[in-house]
Protein backbone atom coordinates (compact mmCIF):
# COMPACT_ATOMS: atom_id res chain seq x y z
CA UNK A 1 0.00 0.00 0.00
CA UNK A 2 1.11 3.22 -0.87
CA UNK A 3 1.51 5.34 2.51
CA UNK A 4 -0.73 8.28 3.56
CA UNK A 5 0.62 11.57 1.81
CA UNK A 6 1.07 14.79 3.82
CA UNK A 7 -2.19 17.54 2.92
CA UNK A 8 0.42 19.73 1.50
CA UNK A 9 0.93 17.64 -1.21
CA UNK A 10 -2.43 16.02 -1.93
CA UNK A 11 -3.19 19.78 -2.43
CA UNK A 12 -0.47 19.81 -5.36
CA UNK A 13 -2.09 19.08 -8.91
CA UNK A 14 -5.12 17.76 -7.25
CA UNK A 15 -7.38 16.69 -10.19
CA UNK A 16 -4.20 14.94 -11.92
CA UNK A 17 -3.26 13.15 -9.22
CA UNK A 18 -6.83 11.74 -9.02
CA UNK A 19 -6.30 10.61 -12.30
CA UNK A 20 -2.72 9.07 -12.15
CA UNK A 21 -3.83 7.43 -8.74
CA UNK A 22 -6.99 6.10 -9.68
CA UNK A 23 -5.39 4.50 -13.16
CA UNK A 24 -2.90 2.67 -11.14
CA UNK A 25 -4.99 1.17 -8.62
CA UNK A 26 -2.97 3.36 -5.58
CA UNK A 27 -4.93 5.46 -3.42
CA UNK A 28 -4.36 7.91 -0.81
CA UNK A 29 -6.81 6.42 1.27
CA UNK A 30 -8.07 10.61 1.70
CA UNK A 31 -10.70 11.97 -0.35
CA UNK A 32 -10.57 15.66 -0.88
CA UNK A 33 -11.83 18.22 -3.17
CA UNK A 34 -9.23 20.73 -2.70
CA UNK A 35 -7.63 21.68 -6.21
CA UNK A 36 -4.34 22.84 -4.86
CA UNK A 37 -1.91 25.26 -7.64
CA UNK A 38 -1.47 25.89 -10.71
CA UNK A 39 -0.19 22.85 -13.07
CA UNK A 40 1.90 23.07 -15.96
CA UNK A 41 1.96 19.71 -18.37
CA UNK A 42 4.72 19.47 -20.38
CA UNK A 43 6.10 17.37 -23.12
CA UNK A 44 7.12 16.95 -26.50
CA UNK A 45 4.31 16.47 -29.48
CA UNK A 46 2.70 13.16 -29.01
CA UNK A 47 3.49 12.90 -25.72
CA UNK A 48 -0.09 12.58 -24.21
CA UNK A 49 -0.41 16.17 -22.97
CA UNK A 50 -4.36 16.13 -24.54
CA UNK A 51 -5.01 12.75 -23.11
CA UNK A 52 -4.31 13.99 -20.06
CA UNK A 53 -6.09 17.05 -19.95
CA UNK A 54 -8.81 14.98 -21.07
CA UNK A 55 -8.66 12.80 -18.49
CA UNK A 56 -8.43 15.24 -15.92
CA UNK A 57 -11.96 17.20 -17.32
CA UNK A 58 -13.82 14.05 -16.94
CA UNK A 59 -12.12 13.37 -13.29
CA UNK A 60 -12.96 16.82 -12.14
CA UNK A 61 -16.77 16.51 -14.06
CA UNK A 62 -17.24 12.96 -11.85
CA UNK A 63 -16.31 15.14 -8.45
CA UNK A 64 -19.85 17.20 -8.54
CA UNK A 65 -17.99 20.38 -7.89
CA UNK A 66 -19.61 21.90 -10.85
CA UNK A 67 -18.50 22.28 -14.88
CA UNK A 68 -14.98 21.94 -16.41
CA UNK A 69 -14.48 24.80 -19.29
CA UNK A 70 -11.87 23.12 -21.64
CA UNK A 71 -9.73 25.10 -23.89
CA UNK A 72 -8.08 24.80 -27.36
CA UNK A 73 -7.38 26.18 -30.73
CA UNK A 74 -9.28 23.64 -32.77
CA UNK A 75 -11.58 21.14 -32.14
CA UNK A 76 -10.19 17.57 -30.83
CA UNK A 77 -10.59 15.13 -33.65
CA UNK A 78 -11.69 12.26 -31.70
CA UNK A 79 -12.47 12.22 -28.03
CA UNK A 80 -9.37 10.09 -26.19
CA UNK A 81 -10.31 7.30 -24.59
CA UNK A 82 -9.80 7.10 -20.33
CA UNK A 83 -9.14 5.10 -17.89
CA UNK A 84 -11.16 2.15 -18.84
CA UNK A 85 -11.89 3.44 -22.21
CA UNK A 86 -15.77 4.29 -21.20
CA UNK A 87 -16.80 7.92 -21.81
CA UNK A 88 -19.74 8.63 -19.07
CA UNK A 89 -22.01 10.84 -21.13
CA UNK A 90 -22.97 12.76 -18.12
CA UNK A 91 -19.57 13.12 -17.02
CA UNK A 92 -19.15 14.65 -20.76
CA UNK A 93 -21.97 17.11 -20.36
CA UNK A 94 -20.22 18.81 -17.94
CA UNK A 95 -17.09 19.48 -19.71
CA UNK A 96 -17.46 23.11 -21.94
CA UNK A 97 -15.21 23.35 -24.91
CA UNK A 98 -14.61 26.54 -26.61
CA UNK A 99 -12.49 26.85 -29.66
CA UNK A 100 -10.62 30.61 -29.16
CA UNK A 101 -8.53 30.25 -32.79
CA UNK A 102 -6.06 32.92 -31.84
CA UNK A 103 -4.60 34.63 -29.28
CA UNK A 104 -6.75 37.72 -29.50
CA UNK A 105 -9.86 35.59 -29.71
CA UNK A 106 -8.40 33.57 -26.59
CA UNK A 107 -7.43 36.95 -24.32
CA UNK A 108 -11.19 38.65 -24.96
CA UNK A 109 -12.56 34.97 -23.88
CA UNK A 110 -10.65 35.35 -20.66
CA UNK A 111 -10.92 39.36 -20.70
CA UNK A 112 -15.08 38.74 -20.56
CA UNK A 113 -15.39 35.50 -18.62
CA UNK A 114 -17.25 37.81 -15.68
CA UNK A 115 -20.08 37.91 -18.56
CA UNK A 116 -20.05 34.41 -19.15
CA UNK A 117 -24.03 32.73 -18.15
CA UNK A 118 -24.20 29.94 -15.72
CA UNK A 119 -22.34 28.15 -12.66
CA UNK A 120 -18.90 29.08 -12.93
CA UNK A 121 -15.79 26.07 -13.66
CA UNK A 122 -14.73 24.24 -11.21
CA UNK A 123 -11.71 23.49 -13.19
CA UNK A 124 -9.95 25.73 -15.99
CA UNK A 125 -7.95 23.62 -18.65
CA UNK A 126 -6.09 25.03 -21.91
CA UNK A 127 -4.25 22.54 -24.58
CA UNK A 128 -1.88 23.99 -26.99
CA UNK A 129 -0.40 27.19 -24.97
CA UNK A 130 2.26 27.59 -27.16
CA UNK A 131 -0.10 27.71 -30.50
CA UNK A 132 -0.90 31.24 -28.67
CA UNK A 133 2.60 32.28 -27.96
CA UNK A 134 3.26 31.02 -31.31
CA UNK A 135 3.62 34.77 -33.33
CA UNK A 136 4.81 36.58 -30.43
CA UNK A 137 7.05 34.28 -28.17
CA UNK A 138 8.81 36.79 -25.83
CA UNK A 139 8.27 36.83 -22.04
CA UNK A 140 5.88 39.89 -21.92
CA UNK A 141 3.61 38.36 -23.70
CA UNK A 142 3.82 34.85 -21.97
CA UNK A 143 3.62 36.85 -18.71
CA UNK A 144 0.62 38.39 -19.57
CA UNK A 145 -1.09 35.63 -20.93
CA UNK A 146 -0.21 33.89 -17.53
CA UNK A 147 -1.09 36.30 -15.42
CA UNK A 148 -4.71 37.03 -17.16
CA UNK A 149 -5.16 33.13 -16.79
CA UNK A 150 -4.47 33.28 -12.98
CA UNK A 151 -6.69 36.19 -12.82
CA UNK A 152 -9.55 34.55 -14.17
CA UNK A 153 -9.55 31.34 -11.99
CA UNK A 154 -9.13 33.84 -9.54
CA UNK A 155 -12.32 35.57 -10.17
CA UNK A 156 -14.21 32.03 -11.28
CA UNK A 157 -13.04 31.07 -7.15
CA UNK A 158 -14.44 33.99 -5.87
CA UNK A 159 -18.01 33.42 -8.33
CA UNK A 160 -17.96 30.02 -6.52
CA UNK A 161 -17.75 30.95 -2.82
CA UNK A 162 -15.79 30.01 0.25
CA UNK A 163 -13.71 26.77 0.02
CA UNK A 164 -14.72 26.39 -3.42
CA UNK A 165 -11.81 27.02 -5.70
CA UNK A 166 -11.34 26.64 -9.32
CA UNK A 167 -8.46 24.77 -10.47
CA UNK A 168 -6.09 25.65 -13.55
CA UNK A 169 -4.29 23.10 -15.68
CA UNK A 170 -2.19 24.41 -18.84
CA UNK A 171 -0.02 21.50 -21.32
CA UNK A 172 2.76 23.47 -23.01
CA UNK A 173 4.84 21.51 -25.85
CA UNK A 174 8.50 21.74 -25.00
CA UNK A 175 11.13 23.20 -27.63
CA UNK A 176 14.79 21.22 -27.92
CA UNK A 177 17.33 22.27 -26.14
CA UNK A 178 19.66 24.78 -26.78
CA UNK A 179 16.94 27.48 -27.49
CA UNK A 180 17.26 30.17 -25.08
CA UNK A 181 14.22 32.34 -25.95
CA UNK A 182 12.34 29.16 -24.98
CA UNK A 183 14.26 28.35 -21.80
CA UNK A 184 13.26 31.84 -20.57
CA UNK A 185 9.92 32.08 -21.39
CA UNK A 186 9.77 28.29 -19.51
CA UNK A 187 11.56 29.80 -16.58
CA UNK A 188 8.85 32.65 -16.74
CA UNK A 189 5.72 30.22 -16.95
CA UNK A 190 7.58 28.02 -13.77
CA UNK A 191 6.76 31.06 -11.77
CA UNK A 192 3.09 31.10 -12.55
CA UNK A 193 2.82 27.43 -12.59
CA UNK A 194 4.29 26.09 -9.34
CA UNK A 195 3.20 22.52 -9.61
CA UNK A 196 4.76 20.29 -13.15
CA UNK A 197 3.87 17.58 -14.67
CA UNK A 198 6.44 16.58 -17.14
CA UNK A 199 5.91 14.07 -19.97
CA UNK A 200 9.01 12.00 -20.95
CA UNK A 201 8.40 9.15 -23.81
CA UNK A 202 9.65 5.49 -22.65
CA UNK A 203 10.92 2.50 -24.62
CA UNK A 204 7.22 1.45 -25.87
CA UNK A 205 5.55 -2.10 -25.83
CA UNK A 206 4.45 -3.35 -29.84
CA UNK A 207 1.82 -1.17 -30.82
CA UNK A 208 1.43 0.64 -27.83
CA UNK A 209 3.06 4.45 -26.55
CA UNK A 210 4.35 4.73 -23.18
CA UNK A 211 4.80 7.67 -21.35
CA UNK A 212 6.70 8.51 -18.19
CA UNK A 213 4.69 10.89 -15.85
CA UNK A 214 6.88 13.10 -13.39
CA UNK A 215 4.59 14.90 -10.82
CA UNK A 216 6.65 17.89 -9.73
CA UNK A 217 5.46 19.48 -6.51
CA UNK A 218 7.38 22.67 -6.08
CA UNK A 219 8.71 22.10 -2.62
CA UNK A 220 5.49 20.64 -1.12
CA UNK A 221 6.24 17.22 -0.97
CA UNK A 222 8.29 14.56 -2.69
CA UNK A 223 8.16 13.98 -6.84
CA UNK A 224 5.41 11.07 -8.15
CA UNK A 225 6.08 8.84 -11.22
CA UNK A 226 4.15 6.91 -13.03
CA UNK A 227 4.19 4.90 -16.58
CA UNK A 228 0.93 5.92 -18.76
CA UNK A 229 0.65 3.35 -21.65
CA UNK A 230 -1.77 4.11 -24.54
CA UNK A 231 -2.49 0.76 -26.08
CA UNK A 232 -3.46 0.59 -29.57
CA UNK A 233 -7.08 1.05 -29.07
CA UNK A 234 -6.23 3.89 -27.58
CA UNK A 235 -7.09 3.42 -24.07
CA UNK A 236 -4.89 4.83 -21.64
CA UNK A 237 -3.52 2.21 -18.51
CA UNK A 238 -1.42 3.56 -15.98
CA UNK A 239 0.60 1.63 -13.47
CA UNK A 240 3.25 3.26 -10.56
CA UNK A 241 7.15 3.61 -11.97
CA UNK A 242 9.62 1.66 -10.23
CA UNK A 243 11.15 4.32 -8.24
CA UNK A 244 9.80 7.80 -7.02
CA UNK A 245 13.42 9.82 -7.83
CA UNK A 246 13.34 12.02 -10.99
CA UNK A 247 15.09 15.24 -12.22
CA UNK A 248 13.07 16.43 -14.93
CA UNK A 249 15.27 19.04 -15.33
CA UNK A 250 18.06 16.98 -16.74
CA UNK A 251 16.07 13.89 -18.12
CA UNK A 252 13.08 15.87 -19.46
CA UNK A 253 14.58 15.48 -22.90
CA UNK A 254 15.77 11.75 -22.85
CA UNK A 255 13.55 9.09 -24.47
CA UNK A 256 15.36 5.90 -23.04
CA UNK A 257 14.11 4.46 -19.88
CA UNK A 258 17.06 4.74 -17.72
CA UNK A 259 16.75 6.07 -14.35
CA UNK A 260 18.04 9.57 -13.83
Amino acid sequence: MRPRLDRDVLRMAETLRRVLSRGSAVGTGEDTAEVGPPLLLLGAPGSGKTALLFAAALEAAGEGRGPVLFLTRRPLQSLPRGIGGALDPLRLQKIRFQYPPSTGELLRLLCSAHEAPGPAPSLLLLDGLEEYLAKDPGPQEAAYLAALLLDTVAYFSHRRGPNRDCGLMVALQTQEEGDNGNALQLALLQRYFPAQCWLQPDAPGPGECRIRACLEPSGLGPRTEWCVTFQPDGEMKITRWPTQACDPSSDKSSSSGDQP
